[in-house]
């Protein structure tokens, strides 16, 4: 098997749609009101999918967690250590929420953490050269 993607289940798409698009930058074409959004960000499939409609397809009722969430997190890098300090800021400033500044860890990466509107987190992250040559 090849990883193909991830998706986030989500309650409120519009949010979600304007948070992903306009905050982060991601480029999505569907409308705030779709029911699923798919999109290929650096060769990753990422789609949301509206909670209610994906336990409709399924049969099934699940648990959400709220506020804050530990299960996973979003990992985007960026080549500069100074890039993870400008989009964290930049992202904080156009509404994300604050989860741990940009710190610069014993294993030379420099990261930081927000949270979506839904308490998902995601983290920016440099070894301060290029993605390809990260290792």
């Amino acid at each position: 098997m090849k990883l193909d993607g991830f998706g986030l289940l989500v309650k409120d798409m519009p949010t979600m749609v304007r948070f992903y698009r306009d905050v982060m930058g991601f480029e999505i074409t569907e409308g705030e009101n779709a029911q699923n959004v798919y999109l290929i960000k650096d060769g990753t499939l990422f789609m949301l999918y509206e909670r209610k409609n994906f336990e409709k397809m399924t049969s099934k009722s699940y648990q959400y967690t709220q506020g804050i969430n530990g299960h996973f997190e979003i990992a985007l890098y960026v080549d500069t250590f100074e890039q993870v300090d400008r989009e964290y800021h930049r992202i904080v400033g156009k509404g994300a929420t604050p989860v741990m500044q940009p710190t610069t860890e014993p294993w030379g990466q420099r990261t930081c953490y927000v949270a979506d509107p839904e308490g998902n987190l995601i983290e920016i992250g440099s070894f301060n050269r290029p993605f390809e040559e990260r290792n």
